[in-house]
């Protein structure tokens, strides 16, 4: 009597290199992303002609619409010029900056529809801070 021969299972897919592809993904990405804490104050800088300033620095002032300032996760205009100032001289501190070398400019990113008056009482705050310079940032038209 002769008996058929049961059929061959096929084993089953394995899953191990799909895996393996999508945590190397993963890694990929986690490592290439610009991972950045949000800005204190939403701001929407003004036109120009041609842009001005680089969009960030080592001292980012934010400038919103109501004048209100920030400046890393310090808030307020009383809170936020001494944090810069503190930062400064941290900065200075580490070898920075020297009587021949000025510290980094202040980064301004000021809203387009902040008062010119208001802009205007900022900046000999800040040159009593201890900045020589201040770039403002804008967009192109």
């Amino acid at each position: 009597m002769r008996f058929s021969t049961p059929p061959r299972r096929h084993p089953p897919e394995s899953i191990v290199p799909m895996i393996n592809v999508v945590f190397l993904l993963l890694i990929f990405f986690l490592m290439t992303a610009q991972i950045a804490p949000p800005d204190p104050i939403e701001v929407e800088p003004p036109m120009a002609s041609q842009p001005g300033g680089v969009a960030e620095g080592e001292f980012t002032l934010y400038l919103g619409p109501d004048g209100a300032l920030a400046f890393r996760d310090v808030t307020g205009e009383e809170a936020a010029i001494p944090a810069l100032q503190a930062a400064k001289d941290a900065y200075c501190a580490l070898g920075g900056c020297s009587d021949t070398v000025p510290p980094p400019p202040v980064i301004l990113r000021a809203d387009a529809e902040l008062p010119g008056a208001t802009l205007a009482r900022l900046m000999p705050r800040l040159a009593q801070a201890g900045f020589a310079e201040i770039q403002l940032v804008t967009v192109a038209q």
